[in-house]
């Protein structure tokens, strides 16, 4: 789960960590108020979206004056930003931060992230934060230091002197160490799986601050991070992917044009490539789990073709823990409400398999049967051509 800028930043000042002031405006009409509480003359409006590269898109202003502020600040509430990760459709602008200016004598690189292959907290630091860190990490990865912490009470002073190795031209290094140990009390304590603090500037009285903040967390601990998911922004998520929540299904919309309904996290990973290896695109991972039930069925089967650049859909089931028979009655009665228009190949492997064919074949429904996964693929293929 992500959460916005302000949101972090929140967290960071609440572990002690060193954050600019500001305020965070969610309509027009609170802007005039909002405003009346910042000092000073220089200011940052910044749009608020779950996508980076907004300063390249224009989410991101430097101002003077209370007066273009509010002029800048009126002017970005609605606007469509368009980043490299947002796609072409871009993202509403639906909340803003507005921070008093900093002076930038230096930007630097932190961040920190669960690392599942050696079980530890990796913290990346580098001299070059900005806007161009991952040029740098492609151009010059000799510029980024990764050092990988044990799980413990605290960062040892050994593992802090390693993560600011690259920053040992700064005179007060409490303040980083400080910074350091609440980065990772919030990946513990909070159950962040990354912390990313680009940039983390130096200003021009030598002071440290965590100038932009993200931070996204592990969805299978939220049952326990209630707060932390009271900090979720629907507006910012695709609506398919929060309906398919709601039935626990596991559903990624993704650009192609062929929807994928699977069992199994795996066998899903694997359809996608085998579309891909015959030429076309999935438009979605979809995995329904052990239990198919006609409901959950009809909600895979509504979700997916919620999707308009779907022309064909692919189920590929195999039976282990549950029963292609069952599977397949689920399918026959979820089709009956609903109205598929675009081709659907089904393959069925596993227990029970020959009962679950047989009610596909006798059903009525106008679908593509399958005898393997190789099968499937060729035959949805060719059917949306």
């Amino acid at each position: 789960m992500n959460i916005h800028e302000h949101q972090a930043k929140d967290l960071l000042r609440n572990y002690g960590a060193p954050v600019s002031s500001g305020v965070v405006i969610f309509k027009k009409e609170e802007i005039d108020k909002k405003i009346s509480q910042l000092k000073g003359d220089k200011f940052v409006v910044k749009a608020q979206i779950h996508a980076g590269g907004r300063g390249k898109a224009g989410g991101v202003k430097l101002v003077k004056g209370k007066k273009n502020l509010k002029e800048e600040t009126a002017k970005m509430f609605g606007k469509i930003l368009v980043t490299h990760q947002t796609g072409p459709e871009g993202k509403e602008v639906k909340r803003l931060y507005i921070e008093e200016a900093s002076e930038i004598s230096k930007e630097l690189y932190l961040s920190c992230l669960v690392d599942r292959e050696s079980s530890k907290i990796a913290f990346i630091s580098s001299l070059e934060g900005g806007v161009d860190i991952e040029k740098v990490a492609k151009d010059n990865p000799e510029k980024i230091i990764t050092t990988k912490v044990e799980l413990a009470e605290n960062v040892s002073i050994e593992d802090i002197n390693k993560i600011i190795k690259p920053f040992n031209f700064i005179e007060n290094k409490k303040d980083l160490q400080k910074l350091i140990q609440a980065l990772y009390k919030i990946i513990k304590e909070k159950d962040a799986s990354l912390i990313e603090i680009n940039p983390l500037i130096i200003t021009k009285d030598k002071e440290i601050i965590c100038l932009d903040a993200k931070m996204n967390f592990d969805d299978n601990a939220m049952f326990r991070q209630k707060e932390i998911l009271n900090l979720r922004d629907l507006n910012e998520e695709e609506p398919a992917e929060i309906e398919a929540s709601k039935h626990d299904l596991a559903y990624i919309k993704l650009n192609g044009s062929i929807g994928c309904m699977v069992n199994g996290a795996g066998l899903a990973m694997a359809t996608m490539d085998i579309i891909k290896l015959y030429g076309k695109e999935p438009a979605n991972f979809l995995d329904v789990g052990g239990g198919a039930s006609k409901e959950k069925v009809s909600a895979a089967l509504k979700i997916i073709l919620l999707d308009k650049n779907v022309k064909g859909i692919l189920i590929n089931i195999f039976g282990g823990i549950m029963r292609c028979d069952i599977l397949a009655q689920g399918l026959v009665d979820a089709a009956k409400d609903i109205d598929i228009n675009v081709p659907l190949v089904v393959r069925l492997a596993g227990t029970n398999f020959k009962e679950g064919k047989n009610i596909l074949d006798t059903s009525g429904l106008k679908l593509i049967s399958a005898e393997n996964l190789d099968d499937a693929a060729k035959k949805i293929v060719e059917a949306v051509k």
